[in-house]
């Protein structure tokens, strides 16, 4: 069988045709699927953002607490007792499908990933580490411990969540501008409290390095404890 010029001209066309026909919708399609999941990642991200800034804006609160131990040491302590009780009992109580006002609500608004369908221990944590800085060292090193694990361990999270693409190898996914900006802050509040650098130094490097261990909600009760005693008994 014979192919004229204008045949092959004809099936060259087809082909071309064809393919004209084909690749733009399967790259559409592809592109369309892409946005999609890039729209997916994105919304993931802004969740998690908000839920480490509303926990961590919980967690900076305590940096008033040393303020309210000192104009009412007892009451405070109280207080404090009284809140960890009643979150323990409104936990167990969730845990069981019953919630309890307002405490199951921000334990829900605060839980992360990974506190999900169980007892979210972190705010146990904080609290215990409150109030063993409180009861067990002297006013300027539990102020110290308090604002340390409040201002540091708070201000690591939000700044490793928002622009730490550098991760620290072995420390469970922390970030060197997380670490940094933890040294940062309690370098500084321990200076301004205590009226001395080097005790900001040394307290700014323990900390970082406290809060760069894999503790996961522990390292609320290491930190206080940590620096505390360093002030305590160094400074």
């Amino acid at each position: 069988m014979v192919h004229t010029t204008s045949d092959m001209k004809n099936v060259f066309a087809g082909a071309s045709a064809s393919l004209s026909e084909v690749n733009p919708v399967e790259t559409g399609l592809c592109k369309e699927h892409m946005m999609y999941r890039h729209g997916i990642l994105i919304r993931s991200r802004i969740i998690l953002l908000r839920k480490e800034i509303f926990r961590k804006s919980i967690h900076l609160c305590t940096i008033f607490v040393p303020l309210m131990l000192h104009y009412l040491y007892w009451l405070t302590i109280a207080g404090l007792f009284a809140v960890l009780a009643v979150y323990i009992v409104s936990e167990i109580l969730r845990m069981h499908g019953k919630n309890v006002p307002i405490f199951s609500a921000i334990t829900e608004a605060a839980a992360r990933k990974r506190d999900e369908n169980r007892f979210v221990l972190g705010p146990v944590t904080l609290c215990c580490g409150v109030l063993v800085s409180a009861l067990f060292f002297n006013e300027t090193a539990a102020t110290v411990g308090i604002i340390g694990l409040a201002a540091g361990d708070g201000v690591a999270s939000l700044f490793g969540k928002m622009f730490g693409n550098v991760k620290i190898p072995f420390t469970g996914g922390k970030s060197v501008v997380g670490s940094l900006s933890c040294f940062g802050v309690i370098f500084l509040l321990t200076s301004l409290v205590t009226g001395n650098a080097a005790a900001g130094l040394v307290c700014g490097f323990a900390g970082m390095f406290v809060e760069m261990l894999p503790l996961k909600d522990f390292d609320n009760l290491l930190i206080p404890v940590v620096l505390a005693s360093l002030i305590q008994f160094f400074f």
